[in-house]
């Protein structure tokens, strides 16, 4: 199948450094519009970060995945920019708002894991010719490379899938100079076959005859 790869682009952003360390006081920074957030990696020791919250969530709604290449300002910071890729977003469990980030910070020429959006593209000839249904079993796909590689989102090309027939990760074709992580036989997209007999006759001639009374 065709795969397609949207390249991953570093996205500018500027935090804070974070002197709010205690609950009471994480709780008073959020309530003031702001997110806690540290920044991690073998260059420098870790270092809690603060994000304004409508600029971060701006930031994330224009982008298909979470994990995103940032190049981050962090004021007062004697360098004045570090790369970073977003690692984790921490989620409220009900209402959803962002509770803290986590970024790691990255040298050009490092090797990272990153998970990737998988989307698809075209309508499976087993939908379209014989009536079967696409499943997207799996919606993300861990990835290892040079972070320059490392595509923001994968596009594969479903079209030529036929009713009953599955595409597996393992069938895909890495970004260059990138490996899958993970089991290679998980199935990435399937398409069933329709549910159902044959025509309405050969339907009424499987039925058992009347007995006659």
């Amino acid at each position: 199948s065709e795969v397609r790869f949207l390249a991953m682009q570093s996205v500018a952003f500027t935090v804070g450094p974070r002197t709010a360390i205690r609950r009471a006081a994480v709780k008073q920074l959020r309530e003031s519009g702001k997110i806690p957030a540290v920044i991690y990696g073998k260059i420098a020791e870790p270092q809690a970060l603060t994000l304004d919250d409508r600029d971060f969530n701006d930031m994330l709604r224009k982008h298909a995945s979470e994990h995103l290449l940032v190049e981050l300002t962090v004021e007062g910071d004697a360098r004045p920019k570090r790369l970073a890729l977003l690692q984790e977003v921490q989620h409220h469990p009900l209402r959803r708002d962002i509770m803290h980030v986590d970024f790691h910070e990255i040298a050009e020429g490092d090797m990272v894991s990153v998970i990737i959006p998988l989307e698809s593209k075209g309508v499976p000839v087993g939908v379209k010719v014989d009536g079967g249904l696409l499943e997207h079993v799996l919606h993300h796909v861990k990835v290892r490379g040079l972070i320059k590689n490392i595509p923001e989102v994968m596009v594969v090309d479903v079209s030529e899938l036929g009713a009953g027939q599955t595409l597996h990760i393992g069938e895909l074709v890495a970004p260059e100079g990138c490996e899958f992580l993970g089991n290679a036989s998980n199935p990435a997209f399937t398409v069933t076959a329709k549910r159902g007999g044959g025509d309405k006759e050969e339907v009424e001639a499987e039925k058992p005859a009347d007995k006659k009374k």
